[in-house]
């Protein structure tokens, strides 16, 4: 075909698609409202997890599995905002993981809340001024982040979705890396690429902050300074790549719970999260363990978390494939219920792969 006849071909694709998009959101428009109308969640997570991955996995053609997520991603974000504007609290400022991660979820189309701290999060969707908030939970190279799991233990809210997210840190800065002589990032950060720290810049001060997004920023104002952040960090503050990649571990992974919003419906492919607390006696998680298995049920996680005061006490955190609607994990948690001092349901939600970050 000639060069005028394939963009013409193109012309008339985007007015089908375009209308396409346009019965899409009246769709979705009409059954938001109705939903509302029965006083039900016009949101529901578990429904867009879906979507997203039965297009990702029907993506046969040129376009990638990747691409074809990020554009679905935008047309379910942009579809969704026409029934009810959505707040989303994280933990700031902009282009921290945990931002990049609300956006790889919830798309462009919602009001974002940058918060300081975890606890804000918490505070800000238990108070109702934001429908959903995203905490990070795990670390693969670091493991559990205690500031979340305290506050499930102070205030527990409930996990209705989790985003898995591809962490590749990038080292920043406004001059060469012969010229570096601090490094700036969060602990964790600094933690994920203390290998290449030490070979490639060995003499360099390392200095720990709030936030990779708060490190970006200085490594801006400061002559001689560096930040270990996302790429997109650095391309908002101006910055320049100096190395890419540079985490320890090449599958370094970081995993957020969204909380807030109702409870996910089941799928056929769910997690379900609890936290309990047990006499401390001897046998007694050995008694726990033991239900779970009694009732083929496979863990994917468990943490521990000292009980505040109480030597020697401790919460339990863990994650089994298997919705709370299921017959055999409410046998599983009535169980653990009688033997608990303490048992919280935290929710089930759809299991789901890594994203890149």
């Amino acid at each position: 075909m000639s060069v005028p006849r394939l963009q013409a071909a193109i012309r008339s694709l985007d007015q089908r698609i375009l209308q396409l998009l346009n019965e899409r959101a009246a769709c979705v428009k009409t059954l938001g409202e109705l939903r509302l109308a029965e006083g039900k969640p016009d949101v529901q997570l578990a429904d867009e997890d879906r979507q997203l991955s039965d297009v990702a996995e029907n993506a046969t053609g040129p376009l990638g599995s990747n691409a074809i997520h990020n554009i679905f991603r935008e047309i379910i974000s942009g579809c969704r905002s026409l029934v009810k504007p959505v707040r989303v609290a994280y933990l700031g400022p902009q282009y921290t993981y945990s931002h990049l991660a609300a956006l790889h979820r919830f798309g462009l189309q919602v009001e974002y809340v940058p918060v300081g701290t975890i606890a804000a999060v918490f505070e800000e969707v238990l108070r109702g001024h934001s429908q959903f908030g995203l905490v990070p939970l795990e670390n693969s190279t670091d493991g559990r982040i205690a500031d979340t799991l305290d506050m499930f233990t102070r205030q527990p809210a409930r996990i209705c979705g989790q985003v898995e997210l591809e962490i590749h840190h990038a080292l920043l800065a406004r001059c060469a890396r012969t010229e570096i002589r601090e490094v700036y990032s969060r602990p964790q950060a600094l933690s994920q690429c203390r290998n290449w720290l030490s070979k490639h810049l060995p003499a360099a001060r390392l200095v720990e902050v709030t936030s990779t997004s708060t490190a970006a920023q200085l490594a801006m104002e400061k002559p001689g300074a560096a930040a270990i952040a996302a790429v997109q960090a650095g391309i908002h503050y101006g910055l320049d790549i100096i190395a890419e990649n540079i985490e320890d571990n090449a599958g370094n992974t970081t995993r957020f719970a969204i909380i807030g919003g109702s409870a996910s419906p089941r799928t056929g492919n769910d997690k379900t999260a609890i936290m309990f607390q047990l006499e401390h006696r001897p046998g007694t998680l050995a008694e726990a363990m033991s239900i779970f298995k009694k009732n083929k049920l496979n863990l994917t996680w468990i943490e521990s978390f000292p009980v505040p005061g109480s030597r020697g006490a401790y919460y339990f955190f863990v994650e089994l494939e298997g919705h709370e609607s299921e017959l055999r994990v409410r046998r599983a948690i009535a169980a653990l219920q009688r033997k608990s001092l303490r048992l919280e349901l935290l929710g089930s939600y759809p299991a789901v792969s890594p994203v890149a970050g």
